[in-house]
């Protein structure tokens, strides 16, 4: 039940003490993500983490100035990563066969099992963690930053450390917007009214549509935080770099 608990009280965490985390709680963190479920039991993943400081000021110029990766005490860097594997097959006299679209996916979902078992765990010591979405998108430049071999691609990042500011939780969408039983049942514009009307008028969203000056909280979505424009460039970035790191090979 403790398990539970630590879940649904997650918060995202953007304010952080300076406090080293303890080695040993560390390591047990870890370990716990490395109990995640993997395809084939194969942990085609790998985990970079980032405690010196002159590497994290680095790391937060290219995670857009989030002054949190500077701030929390330890970075961690997901990695989707067949280089070991391969590397072992071929030592092995097998000729692996992973340089492909389908390979990179199943990684990256090793990675990202592996990242969410750390970040409960975390949270069960105590610590809080905040994932940044723009290891996507500076993809290119963290592969050069941690000299990332072909067959590996940075997934994602948590920045852990302890709470320096205790927020309210994020909300949520109510549980019959997400699930659906047996198929999926498409939504009527009825459905969508309900489920995104509490989201909708919280007090956060009509202060956000007063500083953006828009009429509603899905156009501060389109127009302001993921834009067209910048969700074309940064897929044209990370496949650039899927492809660089060896893994597009369309050949039979």
């Amino acid at each position: 039940m403790e398990t539970i608990k630590t879940i649904l009280n997650h918060k995202t965490i953007r304010q952080y003490k300076s406090d080293p985390i303890p080695d040993k709680v560390l390591d047990e963190v870890l370990q716990a993500g490395f109990r995640a479920s993997t395809t084939g039991n194969m942990q085609v993943y790998s985990v970079i983490v980032t405690k010196d400081w002159e590497k994290r000021v680095e790391l937060c110029k290219l995670h857009f100035g989030q002054k949190m990766v500077e701030q929390a005490p330890v970075l961690l860097t997901f990695c989707a990563d067949f280089n070991r594997f391969n590397k072992w097959c071929r030592q092995r006299d097998a000729e692996p066969g992973y340089d492909n679209f389908l390979s990179f996916f199943t990684a990256a979902i090793d990675a990202l099992l592996v990242s969410q078992n750390v970040a409960v765990a975390a949270e069960a010591h105590g610590l809080g963690i905040c994932y940044l979405g723009t290891t996507t998108y500076q993809a290119d430049k963290l592969v050069d930053f941690f000299r990332l071999p072909e067959g590996v691609v940075p997934v994602t990042t948590l920045v852990v450390g302890y709470p320096d500011e205790d927020p309210e939780q994020a909300d949520r969408l109510p549980a019959d917007g997400i699930l659906h039983q047996e198929v999926y049942r498409d939504y009527t514009p009825e459905d969508i009214e309900r489920i995104y009307k509490e989201k909708e008028n919280l007090p956060q969203t009509a202060e956000l549509l007063k500083e953006n000056q828009l009429a509603n909280l899905a156009q501060i979505f389109t127009l302001k935080r993921y834009t067209k424009k910048d969700n074309l460039h940064f897929s044209r970035v990370f496949l650039d770099v899927i492809k660089k790191q060896g893994f597009m090979n369309h050949s039979g």
